[in-house]
């Protein structure tokens, strides 16, 4: 099954039910479709709202009730956080961490709210909020493609970056505008490649004959 995910993402990055049918359309091509049983329920939301005495985002909680309980896609590096441990930061909620000690998170304010991150050092030094993502949904996009390349399948892998590639992931490539401040997303067919902080490349591909291509055009120490 093809699934065209730099047309899908381009679409996402305007409209907030086009970036829900990029997560449909691609967890349905490159892993499992999302079922009825993938979500938390609407009592689970209202309960989070009642215990923070805030009303959560719209796009949070349609996210939530989307795909919030698929481990593999939300939890498998980065972890998106169940209704009863979302919490706040003073006007900041709080709606992501990650092994790292990052945090992610949105101020109370408008349906699609701007992501903020976050980093804290193990020594519980708070750092402030940056601006990350200019929509949650745009953040969700992130996130599911996050976990396909950090994920345990037997086609993803990761090196490090050598200036060589540079050439090839123009050639061989789309570059989607989804890029966070540290992160560049390259997409085919069939291969994703993210580029973290111009040093290294993760990648995740949706057959084995689209990973062996892959490591053919990118010859290399790939860890798998």
């Amino acid at each position: 099954m093809t699934f065209d995910v730099a047309g899908s993402v381009a679409r996402a990055m305007h409209d907030r039910s086009a970036a829900w049918r990029f997560i449909e359309g691609f967890l349905a091509a490159w892993t499992e479709p999302i079922g009825p049983e993938d979500g938390w329920t609407r009592r689970e939301l209202a309960e989070a709202e009642d215990r923070l005495g805030v009303g959560l985002p719209e796009a949070l909680k349609e996210a939530l009730a989307l795909f919030g309980t698929r481990p593999e896609v939300t939890s498998n590096h980065d972890r998106l956080l169940a209704p009863a441990e979302l919490w706040l930061d003073g006007d900041v909620l709080v709606f992501r961490s990650d092994q790292w000690i990052e945090a992610w998170g949105v101020r109370l304010a408008g349906a699609d709210p701007e992501v903020l991150v976050r980093h804290d050092s193990r020594d519980k030094h708070q750092y402030p909020w940056n601006p990350w993502m200019p929509r949650f949904s745009l953040a969700c996009v992130e996130l599911v493609l996050s976990m396909a390349v950090f994920g345990d399948g037997g086609e993803t892998a990761d090196r490090e970056r050598k200036d060589a590639d540079l050439p090839l992931l123009d050639e061989h490539f789309t570059l989607l505008p989804l890029n966070s401040p540290l992160s560049r997303w390259f997409v085919s067919d069939d291969v994703i490649i993210r580029e973290d902080d111009r040093a290294w490349l993760w990648a995740c591909a949706r057959t084995p004959e689209a990973f062996e291509q892959l490591v053919e055009r990118f010859p290399g120490a790939w860890e798998r």
